[in-house]
């Protein structure tokens, strides 16, 4: 496992690969692999694929949005990815769509089969687009009008983050509720999981800055809800996580200026109703945290980064994270801005991977802003387990990036 020093280093190797071709629905990049030995893990970037920001989904939306945008865009779908557990299928959510909440697209999610080789050449073909809709059959869309009293037939909704049940249906989070919500494989919602009142805002407004205090003195900040999701593998529990602190855990200043650095990791027992929450830490409080992966009991990864791309990005890392001798702080009403409350011992963490790491080969003009998804893939033929990480491209015309690794235990 990699440290924030690099700690335990003891090779690198890299080795250029052949160059490959592009063809519609597959993307093929040429890519370097390189490995790092760990005293825990050796980790091997395996490559990457540039998805290109024009092909259309698969929903059959194929009328127009706000401003003429073609309602069947097939963008924003790193927001969040899963391993559907066999072959080399997943399942991607595309988020509230162009225009940062200004148009009326409907929410969707789509089935992919990506297959990464040896040699590092990734191949990546849509197979289906699921629409969404609430349990009344009303369509979910990512508009920021779509409020209750608004009168419009349909329910605002802004999914970040998707995870297989293990029964045959999808937990999605919305960054709007917060939220968390079950849905068929056709797209249409059974159920919704409890969420402690701490994590809502009392009042929701189409404009975010009604929704920052002084009318809001509680609850989430205007788009810093639940991105991350992680399930157990027997399906029991959820852990989700915040994007940011919330409201009354110290996140803004006097001027609504972000200044908080301490979010709290919510766990879920499905079976027993009972939640516990732990403090996470994040590096810096212009930083946000996305998605977030289940690696074993009491342990996952999470993605921290910075709010900048190309050059300018700094901090774009995969952060090892673990729970077991955490404290529960579910009972500290108000967590500080920066400092950790006496007696309480929030999560561990270390970085597992820094992605701007010079070894990588991928920092640069080109490096996305939005890095949001992370899943376990199968297990390689060399026995090592694939890790997939993807970035959102906010369906502007800016590729979707997938980078490969391989995990050796």
């Amino acid at each position: 496992m990699t440290s924030t020093g690099d700690a335990g280093l003891s090779h690198i190797r890299t080795q250029k690969k052949p160059e490959a071709v592009m063809r519609f629905s597959w993307i093929w990049l040429l890519s370097f692999a390189v490995s790092t030995t760990t005293l825990a893990a050796e980790i091997r970037f395996i490559g990457k694929a540039a998805i290109p920001s024009t092909l259309p989904d698969k929903s059959g939306e194929n009328g127009s949005l706000e401003g003429g945008i073609p309602a069947n865009q097939w963008g924003g779908y790193g927001s969040g990815i899963a391993w559907l557990g066999t072959g080399s299928r997943y399942v991607v959510i595309s988020d509230r769509g162009p225009a940062d909440g200004a148009t009326s697209f409907r929410c969707r999610f789509h089935i992919v089969e990506i297959n990464v080789s040896p040699r590092g050449a990734i191949g990546v073909d849509l197979l289906e687009t699921r629409v969404l809709s609430n349990s009344a059959g009303l369509p979910l869309v990512g508009s920021l009008k779509a409020l209750p009293d608004s009168g419009i037939l349909a329910v605002r909704f802004d999914p970040e983050a998707i995870r297989p049940s293990g029964r045959g249906t999808y937990y999605i989070s919305d960054e709007y509720g917060p939220s968390i919500l079950e849905f068929q494989s056709n797209g249409r919602q059974i159920g919704q999981v409890a969420i402690p009142e701490k994590f809502l805002p009392l009042h929701s407004s189409a404009d975010p800055n009604q929704e920052l205090p002084p009318v809001n003195l509680r609850g989430r900040q205007p788009n810093r809800g639940i991105e991350s999701l992680a399930i157990s593998p027997d399906g029991n529990t959820i852990t989700a996580l915040m994007q940011g602190p919330l409201i009354q855990d110290g996140a803004l200043d006097e001027m609504n200026k972000r200044v908080g650095v301490n979010l709290r990791i919510l766990e879920i027992n499905r079976q027993s109703k009972s939640t516990r929450e732990y403090l996470y830490q994040m590096d810096q409080p212009t930083n946000a945290c996305h998605e977030m992966e289940y690696h074993s009991p009491g342990r996952f990864l999470v993605i921290e980064r910075d709010g900048k791309s190309g050059v300018d990005a700094s901090f774009k890392k995969i952060i090892e994270i673990d729970t077991r001798e955490a404290t529960d702080v579910s009972d500290i009403a108000s967590l500080p801005t920066s400092e950790i409350p006496s007696g309480v011992k929030p999560v561990s963490r270390k970085v597992f991977i820094d992605l701007l790491d010079p070894r990588w080969k991928l920092s640069g003009e080109t490096f996305p802003e939005k890095i949001e998804g992370i899943t376990f893939g199968p297990t390689l033929k060399d026995g090592s387990r694939l890790l997939l990480i993807t970035s959102d491209n906010d369906f502007l015309p800016q590729p979707t990036m997938i980078y490969a690794f391989s995990i050796v235990p």
